[in-house]
C-alpha cells in the first residue's frame, strides 16, 4: 500500500497521514529501544544466573558446613564486642609468625570460649581469604582433606576448623593437617571441646607439628576482665565458664544451659557432658584402644561418670580407692556440723546431728549421680583412680599444689581448677537439707545462718585453694608457693619462698571481711615464725588476704583479695 492508498483508507488529511508517521516511528523507536534495555536485562540476568549457578556447584563440591565471605562477616561480627581473652596473643601470634607444618589446636571444656576466640580472629583476617568449618559427626577426615583442598585452589588461606573432634578418625588421622595442608601455606587452626583427644593426637598424630592453646582455666583476674564481674564470692560460684552468670535467674528468656553451675542439674549435666564424656569420647574414637586399658569396664558399665563424680566430691582429699569405696558421706556436711558445736548451748548448734542424715545423703548422692560400691558392677581399682587422675590432669581440671610439712615431708594436694563445678556441691546439699522434715520445721533464722554457715566455710577453703593455685601459676621458676602444716597442729595457708634471695614471705587467706587477732595467731606464733626462718630464710613480710580493705595493723599486713589476685 502507497502513501495515497494509506492515507485514504484511514481517512486522514496529507498533514495529519505525515503525524501518524511521525507518531509510528517514534512507537517503533521506543519499541525497539526498549527491546534493546530488555535483551541488556535478560543478559545481565543470565550472567547472574550463572554467578549463582557457580556458586550453588561449587558449594555442591563442598562436602563439609563451610561458611566464607559476607556470611563469614556477618557471623564474627556478633563477637566483635567481646573483649578477648589472655590466649588470644598466642592465636594471633601463630597466624602471624611463619610456622610451616604446624596448625594451632584451641581446645578447653565447653563453655570456655573456644569459638568466640575464632569468630575474634577471624575479624581481623580478609574475609575474602578466610573459611570457618563447623565440623558434624556425619563427616570425616577423607570429607574435610578434600575441602581443603578445595579451598586452597579458591585462594583460601585461613582457615578455622571448629569442634574438630567430632570426626571419628580425628585422632589416627590428624596429621594429616600439618603435613600436607600446613605445609602447602595453609594457617589452620582447629577446636573442639575433646580436650584428651587432642592430647592423644598430640603425642602420636600431631607430635611437635602442633601449637597447643588450652582454655579450660580461667584465672580470677581474667574472669574480672572478661565479664568484668570483680567479686571473688562469685567467681567461687560460678567460675569456670564464660557464660553470663550474673543474670536473673528468674528471667524466663534464659534457659538452664545459659549457665553452667547454676543448680545441681546444671552442673551434674555439666560435669557428664563436658568431663565424663570428654573422656569417653576419646576413648571410645582411640582404633587400637591403647588408651582405654583400665578405664573400658568402667566406661562399658556406664560407671565411669560415678568415678569421676566422687573424685570431684572428694577433691581435697587424696587420690585412693577408698575415697570411691566406701561410704559416701558429704564432707561439707561434716565439716558444716563441727562448726555449729561453737554455737553451743544454743538448740541450733545440734540441727545438722538431728536429721535424718540417711535421707539428706540419698537426696544428695540421686543429685550428683554418686553410687555406692554395692550399687555397682565393677571393682574399682587404684589402676582405674590413677587413670582418671591423669587425665583430670590433661583435662587440666587439677593442679597439685605442693603441702610441706614440719617433720620434713611433702604431700599431694590436688586443687579443682573450676571452681563453680566444686561449689555447685553445696547448693545440692542446701537442696537436700530443705528436703529433709526436721530441718524444714526449725525456725527460718535458724536456717540462714545454718546455710550460710555451710556457704561460708567451703568458701573459706575454696578461696585459699583459688589463691595458691593462681599464685602457682603466676610466679617465676624462682620461687615456689606451698601450704605448710605443723606437727602438733595449725598450719601456715601459704609460704612464698624465693630461693634465689633465700627469703619468705607468710600469708594467712581468709574469707572475710573483717580484720581479727585469731587470723593471725600463726603469723606471730614465735615457735612457728622461727621454724619458718630456719628453714626458708628471712620472713620479709607478713600478710593476710581477706574479702576486707587493704590496710596494715600491727605490723601486718591485709589485702584485699580481688585486688591481690588482680595484681598477680
Amino acid at each position: 500500500m502507497d502513501l495515497r492508498e494509506l492515507r485514504i483508507s484511514l481517512g486522514l488529511t496529507q498533514l495529519e497521514c505525515a503525524n501518524y508517521l511521525k507518531m509510528s516511528l517514534r512507537n517503533y523507536q521506543n519499541y525497539e529501544n526498549n527491546i534493546t534495555k530488555n535483551i541488556a536485562k535478560k543478559n545481565a540476568l543470565f550472567k547472574k544466573l550463572e554467578q549463582y549457578n557457580n556458586k550453588f556447584s561449587q558449594e555442591a563440591e563442598y562436602y563439609t558446613n563451610i561458611i566464607t565471605g559476607n556470611d563469614l562477616k556477618m557471623l564474627c561480627m556478633s563477637v566483635k564486642n567481646y573483649k578477648k581473652r589472655d590466649c588470644f596473643k598466642s592465636l594471633k601470634s601463630f597466624i602471624d609468625n611463619d610456622l610451616s607444618g604446624k596448625i594451632c589446636i584451641l581446645y578447653g571444656l565447653r563453655r570456655t570460649g573456644k569459638t568466640t576466640l575464632i569468630f575474634q580472629l577471624l575479624n581481623e583476617l580478609p574475609y575474602e581469604e578466610s573459611a570457618y568449618i563447623k565440623v558434624q559427626t556425619k563427616d570425616s577426615m577423607s570429607s574435610l582433606t578434600k575441602d581443603l583442598k578445595e579451598l586452597f585452589k579458591n585462594g583460601y588461606k585461613y582457615v578455622c576448623i571448629d569442634e574438630i573432634t567430632l570426626l571419628n578418625d580425628f585422632i589416627d588421622t590428624a596429621a594429616v593437617l600439618s603435613d600436607v595442608f600446613s605445609m602447602m601455606g595453609m594457617k589452620i587452626v582447629v577446636s573442639g571441646t575433646d580436650s584428651l583427644g587432642f592430647a592423644l593426637s598430640s603425642r602420636d598424630e600431631l607430635y611437635d607439628r602442633n601449637i597447643m592453646i588450652h582454655t579450660s582455666y580461667i584465672s580470677f583476674k581474667e574472669y574480672f576482665k572478661v565479664l568484668n564481674i570483680n567479686s571473688i564470692d562469685k567467681y567461687i560460684e560460678y567460675g569456670g565458664t564464660l557464660k553470663i552468670e550474673n543474670m536473673n535467674f528468674d528471667d524466663p528468656e534464659f534457659t538452664l544451659d545459659d549457665i553452667s553451675f547454676r543448680d545441681d542439674e546444671t552442673t551434674r549435666k555439666y560435669i557428664d557432658t563436658a568431663i565424663s564424656k570428654n573422656i569417653q569420647h576419646s576413648l571410645k574414637n582411640d582404633k587400637d584402644g591403647m588408651y582405654f586399658n583400665q578405664l573400658r569396664t568402667l566406661y562399658d558399665n556406664n560407671e565411669l561418670t560415678n568415678v569421676i563424680n566422687r573424685i570431684v566430691e572428694s577433691m581435697n582429699h587424696e587420690f585412693l580407692v577408698r575415697i570411691i569405696e566406701e561410704e559416701f558421706k558429704s564432707h561439707d556436711l561434716g565439716s558444716a556440723k563441727n562448726l555449729l558445736l561453737h554455737d553451743a548451748p544454743e538448740d541450733r548448734a545440734y540441727v545438722l546431728e538431728n536429721i535424718d542424715k540417711e535421707k539428706v545423703t540419698t537426696i544428695l548422692k540421686s543429685l550428683v549421680e554418686i553410687k555406692e560400691t554395692y550399687e555397682t558392677k565393677v571393682h574399682v581399682t587404684q589402676d582405674h583412680i590413677d587413670k582418671v587422675k591423669s587425665y583430670l590432669k590433661v583435662l587440666d581440671l587439677i593442679v597439685n599444689i605442693p603441702v610441706r610439712y614440719e617433720s620434713g615431708s611433702r604431700d599431694e594436694y590436688y586443687v579443682f581448677t573450676q571452681p563453680g563445678m566444686r561449689y555447685s556441691l553445696v547448693k545440692a546439699l542446701v537442696y537436700s537439707l530443705m528436703k529433709d522434715s526436721y530441718f524444714s520445721q526449725i525456725p527460718e533464722t535458724d536456717k540462714l545462718y545454718i546455710i550460710e554457715k555451710i556457704s561460708t566455710d567451703v568458701k573459706g577453703r575454696m578461696m585459699e585453694d583459688i589463691v595458691l593455685l593462681e599464685v602457682s601459676k603466676s610466679i617465676n621458676k624462682n620461687k615456689e608457693a606451698f601450704k605448710l602444716k605443723f606437727d602438733l597442729g595449725g598450719e601456715i595457708d601459704m609460704i612464698i619462698y624465693d630461693r634465689e634471695t633465700n627469703t619468705n614471705k607468710i600469708y594467712e587467706i581468709k574469707h572475710s571481711e573483717k580484720a581479727s587477732r585469731h587470723q593471725i595467731r600463726h603469723l606471730i606464733d614465735q615457735n612457728k615464725c622461727q621454724y619458718i626462718e630456719k628453714i626458708y630464710g628471712k620472713t620479709i613480710g607478713k600478710y593476710v588476704i581477706y574479702r576486707g580493705e587493704n590496710k596494715i595493723i600491727d605490723g601486718i599486713e591485709y589485702l584485699n583479695v580481688e585486688e591481690y589476685l588482680c595484681a598477680l
